[in-house]
């Protein structure tokens, strides 16, 4: 392909991308196809000759389509959003057309200066403390990773990565069981050990981590000889929206020196709503704060706000200085490969910059509203209707409830029974959860093209299945 083709092929995939979003409502939100069969349609082998991209492009009508999952579906209801606004699919276009890495500041000094900006916005419009400095990490789940790091590091007095973890002091991190799997993964990884996770019993209606027992447990590692490495705390939690008192935990935190990183990466978004910030009051306290504009602020995937307390500290768990990496002749920059695991950078602050200056804030506001007032509505129409109830009422868009009509015998069975119906059904789809061991359904409204009739649809769906179901 030359350049001339590139611009041809460049304008037939953004009309195909128009209407692909135009007429994304008459799709099954989950792709309906079988294990194994897209593999089934795609050769053995990569081919000699290079082949012709109209082809290439047919097939990737006829194979690739049918078997893709359509995240930007209004009805996709499950896990959580991973928005992309047409600003940012722009911005990610011009990234890639560049193809820049930019894991230094001499690499691409834009890039680095645009990160430093945008992440000072978004700290601002989410109302963190001044003294919070911002990273773009590729996931909530690789900030985690970094944040234990650096726990571990400053509990073992920055002598784990040099000396290794074998003769060292045993370690503990402590976090309630709501929190996502991506902290056990995090403590795997950071070698610190699963069997060295604390989980904290949870409290109330927002199954808040008990911080009575928190400072028990912590009294209880010390007195057996366990070193404590660090807290981790979540705002919105996967399951059902979990949010720890962040300033109980702090207290608790702040009682035995130990760093806190707070897990929000779903919730985070909605602190640029100040009427929502309750949720995560104390955040100021914490060390590490997480959340993911990929989720709910319409930034294309992969697009993780990290902030930190002391970014000195995760430079010095994480930074590596050959001289081929060193920057001579210059000062007063930041090399933000020093703050995260790769040293591979995308250029992702352009695709925050495109979204933030076209939405602006007050219409990024008015739809995180709209989520959270529509999640409300739709869980007051379940559990007015027989044979539903809600299980955790909405906490910002997310609520769970189940299927539970008189007489039927394996309610956790019955629930299994109706996701996997509705999501089969290809209208709209929802995941499951546990809540203290019953089978309940996660309903999670985030997508930025979601309307109230969309919501009536998803509502006559479950009903109507519902009511197919065999309940003996």
């Amino acid at each position: 392909m030359d350049w001339d083709d590139y611009r041809r092929w460049a304008k037939d995939i953004a009309d195909w991308g128009a209407q692909y979003h135009k007429t994304i409502r008459d799709l099954p939100v989950r792709a309906q196809t079988k294990p194994g069969d897209i593999a089934a349609q795609l050769a053995d082998h990569a081919p000699e000759q290079g082949q012709d991209m109209r082809d290439i492009w047919n097939d990737f009508q006829s194979i690739v389509l049918p078997g893709m999952t359509h995240w930007q579906h209004p009805r996709f209801f499950a896990y959580f959003p991973a928005n992309a606004t047409p600003p940012s699919m722009l911005a990610e276009q011009v990234a890639s057309i560049m193809a820049a890495q930019c894991m230094l500041w001499q690499t691409s000094p834009a890039a680095t200066e645009m990160e430093t900006k945008t992440l000072d916005w978004l700290r601002q419009a989410v109302g963190l403390d001044a003294g919070f400095a911002g990273v773009i990490q590729d996931s909530a789940s690789g900030a985690t990773l970094a944040a234990v790091l650096t726990m571990r590091e400053r509990a073992l007095n920055w002598s784990g990565n040099s000396a290794g973890l074998s003769a060292q002091p045993r370690l503990r991190i402590y976090c309630s069981g709501e929190v996502h799997s991506s902290i056990d993964r995090a403590v795997w990884i950071s070698g610190i050990g699963g069997d060295n996770i604390v989980r904290i019993p949870v409290t109330g209606p927002l199954r808040s981590m008990d911080p009575a027992a928190l400072r028990r447990a912590i009294s209880d590692d010390i007195a057996a000889g366990f070193t404590p490495a660090g807290i981790i705390a979540c705002v919105g939690a996967t399951g059902m929206g979990a949010c720890d008192d962040i300033n109980a935990v702090m207290d608790v935190a702040d009682e035995f020196a130990l760093f806190t990183h707070i897990d929000a990466a779903w919730a985070g978004s909605a602190m640029i709503c100040p009427q929502y910030r309750h949720l995560w009051q104390g955040v100021d306290r914490a060390d590490s704060v997480v959340f993911n504009p990929h989720k709910w602020l319409g930034v294309q995937f992969d697009c993780c706000a990290h902030f930190l307390k002391s970014p000195a500290d995760l430079a010095k768990t994480l930074a590596i200085q050959p001289e081929y990496l060193k920057t001579h002749g210059a000062g007063g920059f930041i090399n933000y490969s020093e703050w995260s695991v790769p040293l591979g950078r995308r250029f992702r602050a352009l695709k925050l910059w495109f979204m933030l200056r076209n939405y602006g804030l007050a219409e990024l506001r008015r739809r995180i509203g709209n989520h959270v007032a529509w999640a409300e509505h739709m869980a007051n129409r379940l559990s007015q209707t027989p044979n539903f109830e809600i299980v955790t009422n909405p906490i910002l868009s997310l609520f769970t409830f189940r299927f539970a009509p008189q007489g039927a015998r394996d309610l956790n069975d019955l629930n299994q029974r109706l996701v996997d119906a509705i999501n089969d059904d290809g209208r709209t789809y929802v995941t499951q959860t546990l809540i203290d061991g019953a089978k309940v359904i996660r309903f999670s409204i985030g997508q930025f093209d979601t309307t109230l009739a969309d919501l009536d649809m998803a509502y006559d769906v479950i009903c109507d299945i519902a009511q197919t179901l065999d309940r003996t």
